[in-house]
């Protein structure tokens, strides 16, 4: 039995034994591996994949973003077009937890006080305001105030902040100012806060210019590094190492301001008349390519971004079309040039049979025999046909190469098109003489007029004047006239700038509406057929594409003016009659540029300059309004205005209405007599539903006047024509 102890003990020695050196082995190991692990680290300062130098200064220092101004747009003369601003957020703090450094209370204290006040500043009544301060949730530590408390302009986020109300903070915004409001918008485009609320986001252009110059405007941050304790605070005397930031360059357009400006209500004045599907208006200077005015229909404001989602691009580049009538230019430009041009040459105007199609004058009985010098007067397609088919279908390919038809200008905007050209049947070869089966943008068309204009030479179409680098002032880039190519002799030009003044003096021209007394105009009218989508072209006596295309003057322009319209919805007058209210007062501000007040033709007299009228009281605005030769409405029972439309600064025709939003309860007005742009105004600043019914003016609504709208729901108004 002892020696059976004695066995067990020396073999529980032995596993003693053994587990110790086990251990011993796995202590060594575990060590060696620590040592291993810890030199690892050491040298290459990494663990677990994470950069430990720079998590130690992520928690020792605090970097903070600079950002850098966004660069101004400019017109030609160094006016305001866009630039950096500042919008604000009202929120207001409801947790009664919340305190000041000094350990007041930081919540809203008096609910009634503070809905009064912010009332008379925001477009919402003391009752709304109530009803957001007081949340379902009490554990709720904040409330916004929807739309109404977003994008606050400074004056009115420094007069809410006067008052001192418990509670009530603003998050400051970057945002980007457009103080012509509608101003050739589509063109200068607009931007977009990458984090719509934080105040270091940046903000990058999406359309236009804004988008296309997006790195040169806006420059590059900075930032500021400075120490700080475990805890998050500043160490005193700690050394803050700044990286500057360098501001975005300034962008100077060719655009002219004061023919934009007119431009934009000419524009306005026939969208509101005739509701244009689509509308441009162009005007370049011929000498140089400067495009002095640029606009379109529709477009939308760049503050409130009312009309974006029907104008979200570009349709001076970015949309093609077929040009009808006003390619007649380069036809007969391309006749003449080619040694094929034979005026007196007779042919049978009407129809012409080609590829088995039928090809037809807009007078489809046509006018008997005529010379081919009589077809680009009266815009015959069937004259043009003759012409195309003297040159042959080769040489009038080469010669619409030359006027770069279906390529891109190279305009500095986003997104142009290049256009095409349908040549595969004899029919479609014809057709292309009158600008059916080809289509271009607007700006290719003013480069090929161009040629017309310069003795031959063709001017690319130029929107930049220059680019400032705005800690300097120098100039960093500037743009020059250049020319693309010379499609014609100067002798062929001359010869299609008699061709177009006779288009508007002789008897039987289609452009005599154009005829400007004391400016000798020379002009080619356009009507372009518009393709179905299920095959052919639309029908119909509205469904065309309607042009003009004028040079001023004719012998020796200065000016390319280009008008197209699109459909117009109300045609209770003439396609000529329409474009030429835009065409003719245009024509005579051009020629009166320079002149003096007394010489002038309607300089100044066209518009009115909108004031600004926020906070003013109401009965004094209404004076202003009054005075200016305007018309107003009034929402609201309030005696202070908070908001107005349109907006200051912006340029109207007399007799415009402008809509006066109060302080205190909205309450509906009466809209009796309102035209349907007065009743849109009324949508706009109310923010509320409103569904129109006919067309004209006012004879109907389904809120009456004085009753409070807030919760009106959908409002419907009936419209009748006088």
């Amino acid at each position: 039995m002892s020696k059976f102890r004695k066995l067990l003990k020396n073999k529980a020695r032995r596993n003693h034994y053994i587990v110790g050196i086990v251990i011993l082995i796995a202590t060594a190991f575990s060590f060696i591996l620590f040592i291993q692990r810890f030199a690892y680290i050491s040298m290459s300062k990494q663990y677990d994949g994470v950069n430990l130098v720079q998590k130690t200064k992520q928690k020792y220092e605090r970097v903070t973003k600079v950002n850098a101004k966004r660069g101004d747009i400019l017109d030609v003369n160094g006016d305001m077009i866009a630039g950096d601003s500042t919008i604000y957020n009202i929120y207001a703090i409801v947790d009664h937890k919340s305190k000041t450094v000094d350990g007041k209370a930081d919540y809203v204290v008096d609910k009634d006080k503070t809905a009064q006040v912010l009332s008379k500043y925001l477009s919402l009544s003391k009752k709304q305001i109530k009803k957001y301060l007081t949340p379902v949730s009490k554990k709720q530590y904040q409330v916004e105030f929807g739309p109404s408390g977003r994008g606050l302009s400074i004056e009115i986020k420094r007069k809410i902040a006067a008052k001192k109300l418990p509670g009530i903070h603003f998050i400051e915004l970057p945002s980007r100012s457009y103080p012509n409001g509608v101003f050739a918008t589509n063109l200068v485009g607009i931007t977009k806060a990458d984090d719509a609320n934080d105040k270091n986001s940046n903000i990058s252009g999406v359309m236009g210019i804004e988008k296309y110059f997006n790195k040169v405007l806006s420059g590059k941050n900075g930032k500021q590094i400075t120490k700080v304790d475990k805890n998050g605070n500043e160490l005193p005397g700690s050394q803050m190492v700044e990286k500057k930031s360098a501001d975005g360059s300034n962008i100077y357009l060719t655009l002219n301001s004061k023919i934009q400006q007119y431009a934009e209500i000419l524009a306005q004045t026939v969208e509101e008349k005739y509701e244009p599907k689509n509308l441009q208006i162009l005007v370049m200077n011929a000498k140089t390519g400067a495009i002095e005015a640029a606009t379109q229909r529709p477009t939308f404001n760049p503050t409130t971004g009312k009309g974006l989602s029907n104008s979200w691009r570009d349709t001076l580049v970015e949309d093609q079309f077929e040009p009808g009538s006003v390619m007649k230019i380069l036809t007969l430009s391309a006749s003449i040039d080619s040694g094929n041009y034979n005026p007196n040459q007779l042919y049978q105007s009407g129809t012409v049979e080609v590829g088995g199609r039928t090809i037809g004058d807009w007078n489809t009985a046509g006018w008997g025999y005529i010379p081919l010098s009589e077809a680009f007067t009266r815009s015959s397609n069937v004259g043009m046909v003759k012409l195309e088919q003297e040159m042959g279908s080769e040489t009038w390919m080469e010669y619409m190469k030359k006027f770069h038809i279906g390529q891109k200008t190279g305009v500095d905007l986003p997104g142009e098109v290049s256009g095409s050209i349908s040549y595969e049947h004899t029919s479609d070869q014809a057709m292309t003489s009158f600008g059916q089966s080809v289509n271009v943008n607007t700006m290719q068309m003013l480069q090929a007029f161009s040629a017309i204009a310069n003795g031959g030479k063709m001017i690319k179409p130029q929107i930049i004047k220059k680019v400032v680098d705005a800690d300097t002032g120098k100039t960093t880039k500037k743009f020059k006239r250049e020319v693309v190519g010379q499609p014609i002799k100067a002798s062929t030009a001359k010869k299609v700038q008699k061709a177009m003044r006779q288009v508007v003096t002789k008897s039987y021209g289609t452009g005599v509406v154009y005829n400007v007394p004391g400016v000798k105009v020379g002009v080619k009218t356009g009507t372009a057929q518009i393709a179905s989508p299920s095959g052919g072209y639309l029908t119909g006596s509205n469904n065309y594409i309607f042009s003009v295309a004028g040079m001023i003057p004719y012998n020796d322009p200065n000016y390319i003016v280009y008008v197209t319209m699109r459909q117009p919805q109300k045609m209770t007058e003439s396609a000529e009659k329409i474009l030429s209210e835009v065409f003719n007062p245009l024509v005579k501000r051009l020629v009166s540029q320079g002149k003096s007040q007394t010489d002038s033709v309607e300089v100044g007299s066209q518009y009115v300059s909108v004031p600004s009228l926020l906070d003013k009281s109401t009965n004094s605005a209404l004076d202003k309004i009054k005075n200016l030769g305007l018309q107003s409405g009034v929402i609201g029972t309030g005696d202070k205005v908070v908001q107005q439309l349109p907006d200051s600064g912006q340029k109207v025709m007399p007799g415009q209405r402008m809509v006066l939003l109060t302080n205190g309860a909205m309450t509906m007005p009466d809209l009796n007599g309102w035209s349907k742009n007065d009743v849109l105004k009324f949508a706009e600043i109310t923010g509320k539903q409103v569904t129109t019914k006919g067309d004209g003016y006012v004879v109907k609504q389904s809120v009456e006047a004085g009753h409070v709208i807030n919760d009106s729901g959908k409002i419907i108004v009936t419209l009748k024509n006088k």
